[in-house]
């Protein structure tokens, strides 16, 4: 893999390795673009149109073409491309010259059956739409079921329709169109001498591991990010009485080590991040959206275990923040925010009742991003503030407890407001021991 500056008037040739279907649309649109992003497929579907009339071939076109076309910068072309690249939608080869060259060879989608088997895009999928849209859109692809066990089969077989008759032999043609799905690429993440090693010959077949086995093992130590240590352990427990691993059952292992890990979410493709859709785009540099995109880019595991100072949470507070996510289905971005306004409320202290109030609170609400939830925190606070004036603006102890329990993100607002040099300076030590 090569990092290299192209430039707009750098040329292009789209090569289609694949024949494209109508319905591989509506896979690329409903399956693929909650993963690899709106712009991703545009510029597939883009590539696709530069083909010839046959859909074979493109002319040479320049990069500059492309940046016109899709209205975007060159850079983020780029990254679009590479996401293609990542899933197997799309292959890049280059050469050199005065004028660099690239070809992009265009692969199908894969079936709609193989994107819901696939042991890491149906897992991220799911993580990324959330299980209502997950399932909606299986229920798009799935088949009509007719029972038949009523009924005969009388379809003729192709010997009781045609005879041989003499006809001359004839060559094999071997460039004729075909189908070619996409396949993704993975760098290797086990180490399958140390893990085959790791288990003890009685236990396991001479069939045990085999390429498309290995393939499954890999992946899934990919999407839930297990060791080698570790996938050796869930392997022994996913064995069956002949030696051989019960593939359904290492999937379910791992997703259920997964979310035992990660107090009950499911991984995405960055398994850290809020989802794709539901971030805050990125370009702003104040402190308020430095505080979100820690939030969107934190696990609400890790972020909890930041306020422990590395140490283990609690299975008390583990098990909270997990009912919070599995039963009030809380984006794991807007749980960190629930945490950290809670933890300043309540003297560094979980409470489960204020917890499951505020929650509920929000998702009646539907707040699904991280945006959404401090803005509402910052509200509620205005709100508390302003009662507190109302009952005294001379009780200076009781401004400076309130003060306590501002988050974050708030200081932008609150130095517009008129206050003692001293009174700033503690509002910053506050903010700045939260950072």
């Amino acid at each position: 893999m090569k990092n290299l500056t192209i430039l707009p008037a750098d040329t292009y040739i789209v090569v289609n390795k694949t024949v494209i279907h109508e319905e591989d649309r509506k896979i690329l649109t409903m399956l693929y673009q909650p993963i690899i992003g709106y712009t991703a497929v545009s510029l597939y579907l883009t590539l696709i149109d530069d083909l010839d009339e046959l859909n074979r071939i493109s002319n040479d076109l320049t990069h500059h073409h492309l940046m016109s076309i899709m209205q975007l910068r060159l850079d983020d072309i780029i990254v679009a491309r590479e996401k293609l690249e990542a899933v197997g939608l799309l292959k890049t080869y280059y050469k050199k010259g005065n004028v660099n060259n690239y070809v992009y060879l265009i692969y199908s989608p894969i079936s709609a059956n193989d994107f819901f088997n696939h042991p890491i895009l149906n897992v991220v999928l799911y993580n990324n739409i959330g299980k209502k849209e997950y399932n909606k859109r299986q229920e798009l692809f799935k088949t009509p079921r007719i029972k038949l066990t009523d009924y005969e089969d009388i379809s003729h077989k192709f010997t009781d329709v045609f005879k041989s008759s003499n006809l001359k032999p004839f060559e094999a043609i071997e460039d004729i169109e075909k189908r070619t799905e996409a396949k993704m690429e993975l760098n290797n993440v086990i180490d399958f001498n140390l893990l085959i090693s790791s288990i003890p010959t009685g236990l396991i077949s001479n069939r045990c591991f085999s390429e498309d086995t290995k393939r499954l093992i890999n992946s899934l130590s990919l999407v839930y990010n297990i060791d080698t240590e570790r996938m050796s352990g869930l392997i022994r427990t996913s064995l069956t009485e002949k030696g051989l691993i019960d593939k359904t059952l290492l999937r379910k292992n791992c997703r259920n080590y997964y979310q035992f890990e990660n107090v009950g979410s499911l991984p995405t493709l960055i398994y850290q991040k809020q989802p794709e859709y539901l971030r805050k785009p990125e370009g702003d540099t104040s402190k308020w959206a430095k505080m979100a995109y820690t939030f969107e880019n934190t696990s609400p595991y890790d972020y909890l275990r930041s306020k422990y100072k590395g140490a283990k949470p609690t299975k008390r507070d583990l098990q909270l923040i997990e009912d919070l996510m599995i039963d009030q289905k809380l984006s794991a971005g807007v749980v960190n925010v629930l945490i950290s306004y809670a933890l300043k409320l309540n003297n560094q202290k979980l409470n489960r009742n204020y917890l499951e109030t505020i929650a509920g609170q929000w998702k009646r609400l539907n707040i699904e991003t991280v945006e959404e939830a401090m803005k509402l925190t910052e509200k509620e606070y205005k709100k508390m503030k302003k009662i507190a004036n109302n009952v005294t603006k001379t009780k200076t102890v009781k401004k400076a407890s309130k003060e306590e329990i501002l988050p974050d993100w708030f200081d932008k607002d609150l130095e517009t407001e008129e206050a003692s040099k001293e009174e700033k300076e503690q509002l910053n030590e506050i903010l700045d021991s939260l950072v």
